[in-house]
């Protein structure tokens, strides 16, 4: 995924109008706190006093940001501002030559422009030099903006440096430090903080509530409360977050946490070697209980099959697959049932015996099944599976002196043939496939037509996605007329997303969330336009 990418599913994710964690965004507004005094303090002593400004402060402090404010809020009928950077203009000769320019003039010499100023100064003019990056200067530029700064009779330029702390203990080494007055910036406390996020939030048209106090001090913390940290650091957080719910992880007791889908994979060699370990042993007992569960379409049944099948797959020494004739009968796929983002929605909805396996049934060992007896070999069980037998077969030793019967049977017709009328026992038939889940009823429910019928700029409410069609089925019956659902593609997986209701903004869609069920509040259902679902659907090919 490129960065192009990232950004626009960041951006889609929390229903942002753009990301307002860059440093330049739209409708952007100056944050006050800590930084407004020394903007008022600049403007002040620019006015009064002979000396250099020093802005110092970490990478991220708003050094730049600081600079920009300066400039916007000088009059511009009054003063001359012009803006540098020591990473072009990192010498003598090319700070003189941007400063020149800055003037419209074409002296390159510090009379030449010291005159420029002047002129300037008997207009009624003030000259701001600012430079950013000024920790990037060579000695002699310094030297060079020390001359400016002090001037001459006639006129002098209000030198602004913009630099790391760095740059104080070169002016004290080079004598220049009781020729400046320096201001440093300090960081934002955790208030500040909420505060400003709240604001950059605000202009992307969403609320602090994306983050959890949790978050926040977090966020504070790590970022030390510079701004240039708070926003990476913010942008990292609920990226994790949204990373989280699309791959949910589960704890172990080890401190490790683990994707589910590895759990699971975890799970089946377990189930695999318990299998062969009983099956080593002679041991062809079953588990009816998990049987009756599949031939009836009980919840669960699916899911808990998926797993013996795989572990009979790579526990036994003979194949696994019963044969029709020449063509193999359909299994199972293992991983049908692998959570999606929302699960714990799915669960609530009915739809947790497909959407969770549970370990305990996973080791539990569930029979293939036994062919038909027309098509089975002789012995009248499919190769490689233990049949279910209801009871001890009688023993076929000869008897020497059969007493008269019935139906007598000779002595020399016994054959072991007959045993295979054993394995065909009522409670033995073949195990039936999956039922295969139901059809997306007609109507508003499963159906596209509604969601692309919808205006683009209207919104709905998501309140989770499953891989199991049934359990979103089941959620929208449960929840009457106003839940629809979807089919979209999730890692080229179909991913059944249920929504609810039609509203005009986003703020009349979390009004809503109010009035749901407690269980699907708790997943926190987010606001999604109808063109984004629309689109989603149209990628999906349905």
């Amino acid at each position: 995924m490129t960065s192009l990418q990232a950004d626009e599913a960041f951006v889609e994710h929390y229903q942002l109008t753009h990301d307002p964690f860059t440093p330049r965004v739209p409708g952007f507004k100056f944050f006050p706190a800590q930084r407004k005094p020394v903007l008022a303090q600049l403007h002040q002593l620019a006015r009064y006093s002979a000396l250099m400004q020093v802005v110092s402060g970490p990478l991220g402090s708003g050094k730049t940001l600081l600079r920009q404010a300066l400039v916007a809020s000088s009059n511009k009928q009054s003063v001359v501002s012009v803006p540098l950077s020591a990473r072009q203009a990192g010498n003598s000769a090319a700070l003189l030559r941007g400063f020149s320019q800055g003037l419209g003039g074409s002296s390159q010499d510090v009379d030449g422009l010291l005159g420029q100023v002047a002129r300037l100064n008997q207009a009624g003019q003030e000259v701001y030099l600012l430079v950013d990056d000024a920790e990037k200067l060579q000695d002699e530029a310094l030297e060079t903006l020390a001359a400016l700064a002090a001037g001459d009779s006639d006129g002098r330029a209000h030198v602004f440096l913009f630099a790391e702390p760095e740059l104080l203990e070169r002016l004290e080494a080079l004598g220049k430090a009781e020729r400046c007055h320096v201001q440093e910036l300090q960081p934002y406390t955790l208030e500040e903080t909420r505060a400003y996020l709240a604001q950059r939030l605000e202009g992307a048209g969403q609320g602090l509530e994306l983050f959890e106090d949790r978050q926040l001090e977090e966020i504070q913390v790590e970022s030390g409360g510079w701004p240039g940290a708070i926003n990476r650091v913010a942008r990292e957080v609920l990226n994790e977050a949204m990373l989280a719910e699309d791959q949910p992880a589960v704890s172990t007791g080890a401190g490790m946490n683990l994707p589910k889908k590895h759990l699971l994979a975890l799970g089946v060699v377990a189930a695999g070697v318990a299998l062969a370990l009983l099956m080593n042993g002679r041991e062809p007992e079953v588990a009816p209980a998990v049987t009756d569960n599949l031939a009836l379409g009980q919840p669960g049944a699916a899911a808990q099959n998926e797993v013996a099948v795989a572990s009979t797959a790579s526990a036994s020494a003979g194949p696994a697959i019963q044969f029709e004739g020449d063509k193999p009968l359909p299994l199972p796929l293992v991983g049908q049932g692998q959570p999606v983002p929302r699960e714990p929605l799915a669960r609530a909805a009915g739809g947790a015996g497909v959407e969770e396996l549970d370990a305990s049934h996973a080791a539990m060992p569930v029979p293939v099944g036994v062919a038909d007896s027309a098509n089975a070999p002789a012995g009248g069980v499919a190769a490689g599976v233990a049949p279910v037998m209801p009871a001890e077969p009688p023993s076929a030793t000869p008897v020497a002196q059969p007493k008269p019967a019935p139906t007598p049977v000779p002595v020399a017709e016994v054959n072991p043939a007959p045993a295979a009328p054993l394995a065909v026992a009522p409670t033995a038939k073949p195990v039936p496939a999956p039922a295969p889940t139901p059809s997306a009823p007609t109507g508003s429910t499963g159906s596209s037509s509604w969601y692309l019928s919808q205006p683009v700029g209207q919104y709905t409410l998501q309140l989770f996605g499953t891989s199991s069609e049934g359990a979103a089925q089941a959620a929208v019956r449960e929840g009457g007329g106003d839940y629809r659902y979807f089919r979209k593609l999730h890692q080229s997986k179909p991913l059944y997303v249920v929504t609810y209701g039609s509203f005009s903004t986003p703020a009349a869609a979390k009004s809503a969330v109010a009035g749901l069920p407690a269980r699907l509040q708790a997943s926190k259902p987010w606001p999604r336009t109808f063109a984004s679902i629309q689109q989603e659907i149209r990628q999906a090919g349905r």
